[in-house]
């Protein structure tokens, strides 16, 4: 007998066109629900906008009709007497400044004809002059035939629009006159349009053919949703107030949103067989997440760099073991901190709360700022800080992330390299000065044999008794002039070796140039070379250390000497210059001798490289050293003339 499995029931039709039916006619009923709401907002925004606007059409008649009666009685109290008061001035400055909408006064005469009793506060026209213009003439002549207050159509005068309310005065049934208000549309809706009307509305003045005259507003222009128009009458001539409110936020999107959810929900029901798969993703992306979180946890914990992270107020919000490891700190004590932080040196606090604000600005230096900042035991140490946005998941800047590299023993390093390099440099100079040391005991003995021959001569002769007095003194200032001589040899020998701290102080590079000539010119001399100076005059001074230049020229100029030792004599010529360069001061040692091979010249700098059998090797790189330090750079080139040039420039003090 054939068996057979179970079937499972089968779903009627019904059981998912029924869901999907109640889903649909709730979608529907949320949708008729937000549209009767957002009708019923609109009709509130009307019925608002319109009684908004008539309270400021009200408002606007009332302040016509107040200064229109202002008007009649400082007309009356004008033309009243053969004499105008002598406070009317005065009144029509208060009046003016009742109402900031009235731009000036005029007083015209039975003709139109303006007149001025006070210059600079009735008008601005000349007596005698015509009216203008003509829409001010026709209300002139509208309110002197029907004897009452008369507005005037508005007239454009460099692109702001005016009209005129002229009152006629008479006297025993004769016009003797009028005062004329000039109003400013613009200022009239600056004064009397309230802040709050402005704050949700834009009043506007249109005149009849849709140009609009003048507006208020302190809203931005956007999509107008309502609008209201009134005339504006007075002072009429088409003139009409038109109220117009943009579309603002509503709770249309908050709306929209709510049944978006709806929807969404109404799908996941209708969607269940989906669900477990969605789920199931989710649950491999936390668990992809979490081994990705320990993966970073544990590469953050390995660093030793620092790591901090501030929000935009510069509150700690994340410190790794690193960070607490240099400073001591448990990440308790610091998370949530606001400055000063407990790591900042009380001595450093006014640099370091620069730095802290320079860094919350953005503008902290791509090569990172150095800080001192102490342990929790209060030993200080030295931190290099490179500071890069924090930007969170929608890309949005939330804070700064700083990491934090403890440079104090890389500076005792560097302090260190610098005591060798100056132990270095003072070593080369005893070196050059053992190497010059007979020429330079040649250029001391020579005074000193002239002395001892002047002193031996004079004993002699005063001996004889026949050393008249003007032989002496010639003599004796031939002694002082050898003892000079002998004296400035040995000042520069002892400045140039002498050691002490470098110190930089402004210099002039051809005074330099000239001592350390003057040390080696004997040196020059010995070895049949000739020393040229090409000097520019009235160079700007250098900040540098003199001795340490004098020891630069020394080097390069006593190499120099010993690339011409194959040069004919006639040829040995060394010329030295000095120059005004873009970057600084320019210096420039140019020998006649053989000249550098090429092979070589990309090790010339290198230290312990020498063309030299018994050179050291360090000459030419303690002198870029140098140079170097003092901000200036050194290169050499071939001398076109046969030889060698070797250039280094020095910025201006």
């Amino acid at each position: 007998m054939e068996s057979t499995s179970p079937r499972l029931p089968k779903l009627q039709p019904w059981y998912w066109t029924a869901p999907r039916i109640a889903i649909g006619l709730f979608v529907l009923a949320v949708i008729a629900l937000l549209w009767l709401l957002h009708r019923q907002e609109l009709e509130e925004q009307r019925s608002g906008l319109i009684g908004d606007t008539l309270w400021v059409e009200q408002n606007l008649q009332f302040n016509l009709s107040r200064s229109q009666e202002h008007l009649q009685q400082l007309g009356q109290d004008y033309f009243a007497g053969d004499r105008p008061d002598e406070n009317f001035s005065a009144r029509i400055r208060s009046f003016l400044l009742n109402n900031p909408g009235i731009a000036h006064v005029q007083i015209l005469d039975a003709e139109g004809l303006p007149l001025r009793r006070d210059p600079g506060v009735i008008g601005e026209a000349v007596v005698g002059e015509d009216l203008r213009p003509e829409p001010v003439r026709q209300a002139f002549r509208l309110s002197r035939s029907i004897g009452l207050p008369t507005f005037s159509a508005s007239q454009d005068n460099d692109g702001e629009w005016f009209f005129n309310l002229v009152v006629p005065h008479f006297s025993d049934g004769m016009h003797v006159g009028s005062l004329v208000a000039v109003y400013s549309i613009r200022k009239l809706l600056a004064d009397q349009v309230p802040w709050w009307f402005a704050q949700k509305y834009r009043l506007s003045v249109v005149d009849a053919n849709g140009l609009t005259l003048g507006s208020k507003s302190n809203i931005e222009a956007g999509k107008e949703t309502l609008s209201h128009r009134i005339p504006f009458d007075p002072p009429g001539h088409g003139l009409v107030l038109v109220a117009t409110s943009y579309q603002t936020e509503t709770n249309l999107p908050r709306n929209l949103l709510a049944l978006a959810i709806v929807a969404l929900g109404a799908g996941v029901v209708a969607s269940l067989w989906a669900q477990r798969r969605h789920m199931q993703k989710r649950l491999d992306a936390e668990q992809a997440l979490s081994n990705e979180y320990a993966f970073r946890k544990a590469m953050e914990d390995s660093l030793f760099t620092g790591l901090r992270a501030r929000d935009l107020d510069g509150r700690i919000i994340y410190v790794n073991p690193a960070f607490c490891r240099m400073t001591g700190f448990d990440a308790a004590e610091m998370v949530n901190r606001l400055p000063p932080m407990p790591y900042w040196a009380p001595e450093e606090n006014e640099a370091t709360q620069a730095a802290h604000q320079r860094s919350l600005a953005g503008q902290a230096p791509n090569e990172g700022v150095e800080l001192r900042f102490q342990r929790k035991n209060g030993e200080r140490f030295d931190a290099l800080i490179y500071e890069a946005p924090l930007i969170d998941a929608e890309g949005r800047h939330s804070g700064w992330m700083g990491s934090v590299v403890d440079i104090t023993e890389r500076k005792r390093a560097e302090e260190l390299a610098r005591q060798q390099q100056e132990k270095l440099q003072f070593t080369a100079r005893l070196v050059t000065m053992g190497e010059m040391a007979s020429t330079l005991a040649h250029e001391i003995n020579q005074p000193l044999s002239a002395i001892s021959s002047y002193t031996t001569g004079c004993l002699n002769r005063l001996e004889a008794g026949d050393l008249p007095r003007d032989e002496l003194r010639e003599t004796l200032a031939k002694l002082a002039s050898q003892a000079q001589r002998a004296g400035r040899v040995i000042r520069r020998i002892y400045d140039f070796v002498r050691r002490s701290e470098p110190q930089r102080a402004p210099c002039d590079v051809n005074a330099i140039v000239e001592d350390a000539t003057g040390l080696i010119e004997g040196d020059a001399r010995k070895r049949g070379a000739r020393i040229i100076l090409n000097l520019t005059e009235a160079l700007p001074m250098v900040r540098a250390d003199r001795v340490m230049l004098e020891q630069v020229l020394l080097n390069l100029i006593r190499n120099g000497i010993d690339a011409m030792q194959a040069t004919p004599p006639a040829e040995r010529q060394l010329v030295v210059q000095t120059a005004l360069a873009e970057d600084g001061i320019a210096v420039s040692v140019s020998d006649h001798g053989g000249g550098i091979e090429q092979e070589t010249v990309a090790r010339l700098f290198e230290p312990f490289f020498s063309t030299k059998p018994e050179g050291m090797g360090m000459g030419l790189n303690i002198c870029r050293s140098i140079i170097e330090s003092h901000k200036g750079r050194m290169w050499f080139e071939a001398n076109p003339q046969g030889g060698s040039i070797f250039h280094f420039t020095i910025p201006a003090a």
